[in-house]
């Protein structure tokens, strides 16, 4: 079978080599801290097994196995820090291994090495390479060893989380009112939708302290004071499309909407509040498909689990007891699972639905969920999946949520920052109508106006990394 025709980046992919680089920060300080959270989540399992009275021949079995896990992950991080050659994945019955053997052998010795790799790569086979192992044992295969940390950040948003389900709730008690004039320039629809999209752009419970409660009285109120008050909440969107999604989805009938998702936990949470908003708020959309991935990825991207599990745990009351400043009140569960009890309509209707089956085993093909744990740019989405291409071209708009999902879109390259999006998106440009919503968190970024990277290097050094700034991204079919 012939190899891939892949586009052909015009300026080099970040990698380690840069010092300056986050490439070479995750390198030396990030993937060590990781595999390291790995290990202990791996001996904590193995210390309550080795503390049971009677172990029986399948514990005794899984504990061995625990160590050889160790031991594999702990020989990985050796060979980052003495900048060995990256190996090929052996054969676990998983899928997306042939792809990362076949690339790595066309990579001279010394661009295969973890000091010269180029970071896409690097990084998405830190995260294969480490299922591997997990994926070739018996007791071991269906154990996601960052649960418990995508379970820690839900539990510790309460807060935000309980906010957010009483302005959904708002928001949807009062929809006759909120859709309203909803074509004119300003209209309530419209500035609630500008609020739900941006606490899903952040997606931390910091950034949403700003977020207001949706009340058609208070979306009035910002009405009255204009665009000053989003506009500060903006002032940190670098690249900002929001409007050209907004007059995209007015076009929209009863349209589908597709979510790449990112990370678990509160994350996601905004992201069903933003689809439950498009769903039951607005008449543009009536269906909201969300797109997981196969295996534990960047140690908090959505499993299929992680999803039906965020909204199940909104159900139970003992769920934030531990993590509440404050305990939840009546009223506060009412909330929640009111809002918990209207996406799981959404989902048995079909106007929620996960691009691949809930039950989907971890590292398993399926037809949509092979693709977003490839080594592969979005830019060769063409070339490589043209069924999961043809799929998102029934969505009349496809989200791209998170730095990841942004790197791959643009090649991970060091194109100027000037660089118009649809430039960088190459093949993929005008193949479907995308939004990419991303913060900060990695080198590259195009699209920026002339002299925001001059100014912002004097004033925020840190602003491509630190996640404080943010990149909102729009392209149409053509």
């Amino acid at each position: 079978m012939p190899a891939p025709e892949l586009f052909k980046l015009p300026y080099d992919r970040v990698s380690p080599k840069d010092k300056q680089s986050f490439a070479y920060t995750t390198l030396i300080k990030r993937w060590p801290v990781v595999l390291t959270n790995v290990v202990s989540a791996v001996s904590n399992v193995n210390h309550e097994i080795s503390m049971q009275s009677d172990i029986s021949k399948e514990a005794e079995e899984k504990l061995e196995e625990g160590k050889r896990i160790i031991s594999q992950i702990s020989q990985m991080k050796y060979d980052m820090g003495h900048n060995a050659a990256l190996t090929p994945i052996e054969n676990d019955g998983d899928i997306n291994r042939e792809c990362y053997n076949d690339e790595l052998k066309t990579y001279p010795d010394h661009d295969r090495r973890w000091s010269t790799m180029n970071w896409l790569f690097a990084e998405c086979y830190v995260y294969r390479r480490l299922r591997s192992y997990f994926a070739s044992t018996v007791h071991w295969r269906d154990y996601d060893p960052f649960f418990e940390q995508k379970a820690e950040t839900y539990k510790s948003s309460s807060t935000a989380i309980v906010h957010l389900a009483k302005a959904m709730n708002q928001a949807v008690e009062e929809k006759d009112e909120l859709i309203k004039d909803y074509e004119k320039p300003g209209s309530a629809l419209e500035i609630a939708f500008m609020e739900m999209i941006q606490a899903d752009l952040w997606g931390n419970a910091t950034d949403l302290s700003l977020l207001i409660d949706l009340k058609y009285e208070d979306l009035q109120k910002l009405q009255a004071v204009g665009a000053a008050a989003q506009e500060e909440q903006a002032k940190f969107i670098l690249r900002n499309d929001l409007s050209k999604a907004w007059d995209h989805l007015k076009t929209l009938k009863g349209g589908r909407v597709d979510i790449v998702l990112d990370n678990a936990g509160f994350e996601l949470y905004t992201d069903l509040i933003l689809a439950d908003f498009l769903v039951s708020c607005t008449p543009f959309v009536d269906q909201v498909i969300f797109h997981p991935k196969a295996i534990p990825w960047f140690v908090s991207d959505v499993l299929p689990y992680d999803f039906t599990w965020a909204i199940e745990s909104l159900l139970d009351t003992s769920f934030f007891a531990s993590h509440a400043s404050t305990p939840l009140s009546p009223d506060d569960l009412v909330s929640l699972s009111g809002l918990a009890a209207r996406w799981k309509r959404h989902l048995n209707s079909g106007r929620f639905k996960l691009s691949v089956p809930e039950n989907t085993k971890l590292g398993k093909a399926t037809p949509l969920g092979r693709f977003w744990t490839t080594q592969y740019s979005f830019q060769d989405l063409p070339e490589i999946a043209p069924g999961t291409l043809q799929e998102l071209r029934k969505s009349d708009l496809v989200i791209f949520k998170g730095d990841l999902n942004y790197r791959k879109l643009v090649g991970d390259a060091w194109w100027p920052t000037t660089t118009p999006f649809e430039v960088a998106l190459g093949p993929l440009a005008g193949k479907i109508t995308l939004l990419s919503l991303r913060t900060n968190k990695a080198d590259t970024i195009v699209g920026l106006e002339e002299g925001i990277e001059e100014r912002l290097n004097k004033e925020a050094p840190d602003w491509r990394v630190s996640g404080k700034y943010a990149v909102v991204s729009f392209s149409k079919r053509r």
